[in-house]
């Protein structure tokens, strides 16, 4: 699913299922630690996908550990992002010279739990989505935590800053909507400074299956002449 929402440039792998025959980097192993079983399924899975995704890149398999707050430390050369949720895990990379960050969040499709939108959402989202209502088939508070976290995951790697939820706003475009799927476009205007005079990240979003996926691509800019 997670490839419908990605350009050309990036490659991305995901699984329903955890990969349990994957064997894991000895970076990778001791960063996991004594990690409880879940959590052990889950990492392995994804990295399996970063694997794959890696493959259609042309590259080998590599360790990828996570660093400051859990953000994954990709070959050098490569940028790219992993999400996992109850009964999903996906991951997407690029070549630094195509993309400059990307960011992918994958979420149960089901309402946030009483008194997490209150944090997440800046008072002209919380706004906009009572007025949406229900009837679109979206869960729109849990789209926007996935947004949210898709654009810090672009963010952080380009500034090694925290970005919390109230530095961003958040309005969402449905545009197709198929048998059993809704999809559309955001956009996140940054109210905090940051790099190359950026003030807004674009993405793409999909529920459907069960899930709520958002993503986010940041171009690599253009050369310079010369």
């Amino acid at each position: 699913m997670i490839e419908q929402l990605l350009p050309a440039t990036t490659a991305s792998a995901w699984a329903r299922e955890d990969l349990t025959d994957t064997s894991l980097f000895p970076e990778e192993e001791a960063a996991l630690g004594d990690a409880v079983d879940k959590r052990r399924r889950e990492y392995t899975t994804v990295r399996a996908c970063a694997r794959r995704a890696l493959a259609q890149l042309g590259l080998d398999p590599a360790p990828v550990v996570p660093g400051h707050r859990g953000a994954p430390q990709w070959p050098d050369g490569v940028v790219g992002s992993m999400t996992h949720c109850a009964g999903y895990r996906a991951a997407a990379v690029a070549r630094a010279r195509d993309i400059a960050a990307v960011g992918i969040d994958a979420e149960p499709h089901q309402a946030l739990p009483d008194g997490v939108l209150d944090v997440v959402a800046r008072p002209e989202e919380r706004s906009w989505i009572a007025d949406a209502g229900s009837g679109t088939g979206v869960c729109w508070d849990r789209l926007l935590f996935g947004a949210k976290e898709a654009v810090f995951k672009v963010w952080y790697p380009l500034t090694g800053r925290e970005l919390d939820f109230e530095e961003a706003s958040v309005t969402f475009d449905p545009r197709e909507r198929t048998p059993g799927y809704v999809s559309g476009v955001f956009a996140a205007r940054l109210l905090v400074p940051g790099p190359r005079r950026l003030t807004e990240l674009t993405g793409r979003w999909m529920v459907g299956g069960g899930l709520s996926l958002a993503t986010v691509v940041l171009p690599a800019p253009a050369p310079g002449p010369g």
